[in-house]
Parts: structure tokens; sequence; C-alpha cells
């Protein structure tokens, strides 16, 4: 079960790979100016995933209105997330969590994921979202065993503005 409100968001540093190179984006960093909306998605390159963080892409002024960060991780490597990005046109910040350590310390990891075919991929991040406030406090969670299941992003935009 994934981390509940009211909890501290743990930090983290994580590599992002641009044109310009390598970036490590650091939760607590990013947390002294912005709140963060905090995206686990399974697996650049799929149509759900895809599907998720181009929509976000429309409404990334919401999301800069409201002085909020959104940050998407996943356990692809930074080269394929920047590869993705730029075949997709997706402007939000992606970052790697490579060795899974982020997916666990927010409970949202895979023990297996898509066994069903073949792949049984442990530490594989869910589909999750986490608002995260500036004081670093969990103030939205959902996560889902269901890699297809998209966030529900009302509600995640109803918290948003609350901020």
């Amino acid at each position: 079960m994934a981390l509940s409100i009211g909890t501290p968001a743990p930090g983290f540093t994580l590599p992002r790979k641009t044109a310009e190179g390598f970036q490590r984006i650091t939760l607590s960093e990013v947390l002294e100016t912005k709140n963060v909306l905090l995206l686990f998605f399974p697996m650049a390159f799929t149509s759900v995933c895809t599907e998720e963080m181009c929509s976000l892409n429309q409404g990334l002024d919401f999301y800069a209105d409201a002085q909020t960060e959104i940050l998407g991780i996943s356990g692809d490597s930074p080269f394929t997330l920047e590869a993705w990005a730029q075949k997709e046109g997706i402007k939000i910040p992606l970052l790697s969590d490579y060795e899974h350590e982020v997916a666990k310390a927010y409970d949202v990891a895979y023990d297996s994921f898509l066994p069903q075919i073949g792949l049984g991929m442990g530490g594989v991040p869910k589909r999750a979202a986490f608002v995260i406030d500036r004081a670093g406090t969990i103030l939205y969670a959902e996560s889902s065993d269901d890699a297809r299941q998209l966030p529900d992003f009302a509600a995640i935009q109803a918290q948003v503005s609350r901020l």
C-alpha cells in the first residue's frame, strides 16, 4: 500500500537526461519553491504511460499557476526517458529510478510486474500519484496495481487548487 496522506514524503535525488546533459533533481530543492505532483509510471514507450504524460502536457499551465512542479518517475534509464520525451514531446521532467529505491520508499513497487506475459520484473513502479506540499507532507496519495488505470486527475487538480 502506498504511503498515506499526512506522512512525510521520502526525499530523493534522481538523474534526468536532457539534450543539454544530465541533471540531478532533489525533491527537497524543488520543494523550496514549489509544491510537487509526483507521478510514478511503469515504463516509457508504452501506450498508457504515453497517454498519461502527453495529456499532462496539455495541462501544464494549470500546475504552473498553482506553483506545482510535476515530476515523473520510472525505473527506465535516463537515456530511455530522454528518447521517449523527445519522441512524444513530453515536457515534464522524467527521472530515472533505475535501482527502484524511490518506488520502494513510496511503497509503489511491484513484486512482479506482468508475470502473466513472462516478464515478472520486480521493483517496477506501479502507476501512482502523490501531491506533496512545500513542507514535504503528502496531501494526496493514489496507487493502482492495474498499470492501465490512470490516476484521478480531477481529484489531483482539486487538491492542487487548495494549496
